[in-house]
Parts: structure tokens; C-alpha cells; sequence
């Protein structure tokens, strides 16, 4: 089997293929043979549905160590480098990954710059990273039968992305705000959950509750009108930086606490009134989809809310969702 794929990608390289199908096969790794020498520098739909992939690691004794800041709880144990994929595979517009049994995506994902098109529907999803939400290119994302409790903050942000799928996700909740307006599916979702298998941060509004990412520390109100210093000095820091040193990367890893670079480099979403980067805080309201104009739309089939992500109290106060 091991020699047939590695004959099936050959192939797929030599002959310039744009499209690779590789059902069926009862991977468990993605296969090195994808980003071996120049990797296939043409393709632009790589099929790997039903087969037995976990994780998008590469085998076992082949990984490397991350170069780069991990942004997402889970991802450090992944081999996929952004810069492997970003250069051999820089033309990959469509990436269907349905009826595995992956449980976290490695935020590698990110640097496909093209891709326009990921299917993550049927796996084991809990962890979404944010690298998704960054990918300027994407128009539809398929993350339907999962097993998701929140969504990244920024998702949607890109006015590219116009079709979400999320149905049977039955703890997920919450929706981002920049989700509104988009095609979005969520029968099946907003189902309660136990409070003693709940480890997140939750915030309620009335009768509702939703839970917020897995980094959130810490949820503001309308009564907390300072920030935290460490919020503070977070935000001061990023604004400094990109407008004196342009690139990040120029910090030393000795002048921020590990944990601090990383959140530099990723913060944990932008305000979704005025865009100002958030860190260690948010400020959520809530919009119950069935209060909504879209209501009709899902006529009951879910329960879920989109979440306004807000950086202070006088954004909370003054986004409207409508608006």
C-alpha cells in the first residue's frame, strides 16, 4: 500500500497533475511524499477523504521541531511546517479532509494563502485553530459533525469567507459575530452540557450561555470600564511594534516570557466593533440567532447565538449587529 502511494504522488508530480485523489486509503499520517523535493508545485485539489488520519502529523521519527510559535493547545505535537507546505504546496485551492477521525488541526493550515475551499466535516474536531480565520482566500468551510464547543474569534473576519457549515456540532453554542450575513449552517446545534464537563470560561446573557475559547482568561463587563495592566501593556506593546519594527520576529525571545511572544504573535481576536487586537481579556454580548432576521432561515433547529467580541466597554456598548 505504502509503495502504490508513494507511486500515486510520484505520478501526480511528474505529470503535473492538478488533482490528487487519495480516498480510501487507510492513512493514518499525511504522507511525506506530498512534500518531498519541490512537492507538487501544481496542484490545486488534494482529496483525502475516508481514511484513518488523527492528526495532519507526520509519522512517527519524522517529526521536526516547530520553528515558529505554537497559538493553539495541542498543535505543538504536529510535524506540518508552515513554510513545507506554504512552498510545496503553494497552489492548493481546495482540501477535502472529511470522514477521518482528526481531533485538532496544526495552525501550519494557515499558510495555504489559496485555499479557498476546506472540508473538516465528519472527524473529531475540539480545536479550531485561528489560523483558519486568517485565511484570506477561504470561501467555504465545512466543519459539520464535530465535536466543537466555540469557534475562533475571528472567524469570518475575511470578507472572502461566505459559506460556514457547522450542523450537529451539539455543544457549540456561540457563533462570531462576523459570522452574520454569511451562509451559515448550525441545525443541530446549542445542545446543553453538563457543568462538571465543562472547562472553559462561559458567559450568559438571560437564559442563555456560551462558552468562549479555550485561551480566553478572563471576560469583562460593562462595569469594567479599566483594563487590566497586563491587557494594557499587551496592546501597547503590539501597536509599538508594528509601527517601529514592522515584523515581530525581531523580538528576541529573551525580551518576552515565552508564553507573552507567542500571544504577541497571536492574539486572541480583534475587536469585532473596532478591530483593536485583544489578548488576555474580552468583553462578549450576545445576539440570539432567533431574534435575528436569520431566524426564519433555521426555523428552530438551533439554539446557538452569535458572540460580538468586544475590546472595551464602550465598544460592548455600542456594537450593534444589525447595524
Amino acid at each position: 500500500m505504502a509503495s502504490e502511494l508513494c507511486k500515486t504522488i510520484s505520478v501526480a508530480r511528474l505529470e503535473k497533475h492538478k488533482n490528487l485523489f487519495l480516498n480510501y486509503r487507510n492513512l493514518h499520517h499525511f504522507p511525506l511524499e506530498l512534500l518531498k523535493d519541490e512537492g507538487l508545485q501544481h496542484l490545486e485539489r488534494l482529496y483525502m477523504k475516508r481514511n484513518s488520519l488523527t492528526t495532519l502529523e507526520e509519522a512517527e521519527g519524522d517529526a521536526a521541531v516547530l520553528p515558529f510559535p505554537v497559538s493553539c493547545q495541542g498543535c505543538a505535537s504536529l510535524g506540518l511546517q508552515p513554510e513545507n507546505l506554504a512552498q510545496k504546496l503553494p497552489n492548493l485551492v481546495e482540501l477535502y479532509l472529511h470522514s477521518n477521525n482528526i481531533v485538532v488541526v496544526p495552525e501550519a493550515i494557515g499558510s495555504l494563502v489559496k485555499l479557498q475551499c476546506l472540508d473538516l466535516s465528519d472527524n473529531a474536531l475540539k480545536i479550531v485553530c485561528p489560523e483558519i480565520g486568517r485565511l484570506r482566500a477561504l470561501r467555504h468551510l465545512r466543519l459539520a459533525n464535530n465535536q466543537l464547543q466555540f469557534l475562533p474569534p475571528d472567524l469570518g473576519r475575511s470578507r472572502e469567507l461566505q459559506y460556514v457549515y457547522v450542523d450537529n456540532n451539539i455543544h457549540l453554542k456561540g457563533l462570531p459575530s462576523y459570522l452574520y450575513n454569511k451562509v451559515i449552517g448550525c441545525s443541530g446545534c446549542g445542545a446543553p452540557i453538563q457543568v462538571s464537563e465543562a472547562k472553559l470560561l462561559s458567559f450568559s446573557s438571560g437564559q442563555l450561555t456560551v462558552f468562549l475559547p479555550a485561551e480566553v482568561k478572563a471576560i469583562g463587563t460593562e462595569n469594567d470600564h479599566v483594563l487590566p495592566l497586563q491587557e494594557l501593556a499587551m496592546r501597547c506593546l503590539y501597536h509599538t511594534c508594528h509601527r517601529f519594527l514592522k515584523d515581530l520576529n525581531f523580538l528576541s525571545p529573551i525580551s518576552l516570557p515565552r508564553s507573552l511572544l507567542e500571544l504577541l504573535h497571536c492574539p486572541l481576536g480583534h475587536c469585532h466593533r473596532c478591530s483593536e487586537p485583544m489578548f488576555t481579556i474580552v468583553y462578549p454580548k450576545l445576539f440570539p440567532l432567533r431574534e435575528t432576521p436569520m431566524a426564519g432561515l433555521h426555523q428552530g433547529r438551533t439554539t446557538v447565538s452569535f458572540v460580538a467580541y468586544c475590546c472595551s466597554t464602550q465598544c460592548l456598548q455600542t456594537f450593534d449587529l444589525l447595524s
